[in-house]
């Protein structure tokens, strides 16, 4: 596909071709993946973060946040539920902390994690750049997949999401640690940013391209009120179709360019809409990733403003997914790890 054909394809304001768009990418879905859909079970740690990004609602600069991170044993205590559960992956996600106590705590919790599960679950960790050598021990203890999202491929309007001490060289580095280390490695970028263009977008599809990613973690843009970003802005209904419908589309290319690779269905996807998550597995998506984090701990971890299922527990939010992707007519694939394609075919090559 030239640039060209992308921004066409996300330039397009028919329904019609719009629909038809999704229909050409759910068909390269079902031949490249299938009619199926894999789940990964979300552990929220931690909202404590380094870093003071001008779009994120956990930034360290916002004084509202109460700051938390949950003990080895409840996150322990999640994974077995989870795994019961017939849950065969998860991802551990939290603000970036960069500290020796953080790098073991993780590590020891991965190790018992695999331990007590019999090696069978697929661990996908989300936590910020770090050095080579703390990705290496989470990967010796037996983290698979890292998502590191890049937010915005474009370095000039990276800077300007980001302070002055946030660097694009070393969050592009730390994916090439991350490759190196033999890590599935995700990526990801924000859809609909402000002082964004179609042109933006299709470069960010082509840095997971260049980049050869194996998994995508992508959503609509979803400002907060306590950010540089987001303040004073307001979610109108407007606002609201303009970027679940970006982000469907970005979905659907992003299936017909990388075809194999694992692309998630969003949880800002069904902030925007209550069936975003169905459209989003319509329009290319195989990946959905249901919220276990205790309620307890779920309002504080509020990245964007309207993040749905702040109160909604474990079981009603597996209840919930089972019955969107089953009114999406697609299956889960329920006990298996879901791992990239993209990843296995690389290691062919």
């Amino acid at each position: 596909m030239t640039d060209s054909e992308l921004e066409r394809l996300l330039a397009l304001s028919d329904p019609a071709a719009i629909a038809a768009l999704y229909d050409d990418a759910y068909r390269v879905k079902m031949e490249c993946i299938g009619k199926c859909v894999s789940i990964r079970g979300l552990i929220e740690i931690s909202n404590i973060c380094r870093k003071n990004c001008y779009y994120c609602g956990i930034r360290s600069g916002n004084g509202k946040v109460a700051r938390f991170r949950i003990s080895r044993e409840e996150i322990l205590e999640t994974a077995l539920w989870a795994h019961r559960h017939r849950f065969a992956s998860l991802v551990l996600q939290s603000g970036e902390v960069a500290s020796e106590a953080f790098t073991s705590f993780i590590e020891e919790i991965v190790r018992e994690i695999c331990a007590r599960t019999g090696n069978g679950m697929g661990i996908t960790l989300s936590l910020g750049e770090q050095t080579r050598e703390t990705y290496r021990r989470w990967r010796d203890a037996g983290a698979t997949r890292y998502l590191l999202r890049i937010e915005a491929s474009d370095p000039e309007l990276y800077r300007r999401l980001h302070p002055a001490d946030h660097s694009y060289e070393a969050r592009t580095e730390c994916l090439h640690m991350l490759r190196e280390l033999d890590y599935q490695v995700g990526s990801g970028v924000m859809i609909g940013l402000p002082g964004q263009t179609i042109r933006h977008l299709v470069k960010d599809l082509r840095f997971f391209q260049a980049y050869d990613i194996d998994m995508i973690g992508m959503g609509p843009y979803i400002p907060h009120e306590d950010t540089p970003l987001g303040a004073g802005m307001t979610l109108t209904e407007e606002y609201r179709k303009h970027q679940l419908e970006l982000g469907l589309k970005m979905i659907a290319c992003a299936r017909l360019l990388l075809r194999d690779v694992n692309i998630a269905s969003t949880t800002a996807l069904q902030a925007l809409d209550p069936k975003g998550r169905e459209l989003g597995l319509l329009a290319g998506a195989n990946v959905i990733m249901p919220n276990l984090t205790d309620t307890a701990y779920r309002s504080g971890y509020r990245l964007y403003a309207g993040k749905p299922g702040l109160d909604e527990s474990s079981e009603r939010s597996l209840e919930a997914m089972s019955r969107s992707v089953e009114s999406a007519g697609e299956t889960i694939l329920w006990g298996a790890r879901g791992d990239s394609r993209h990843y296995f075919r690389r290691h062919e090559k």
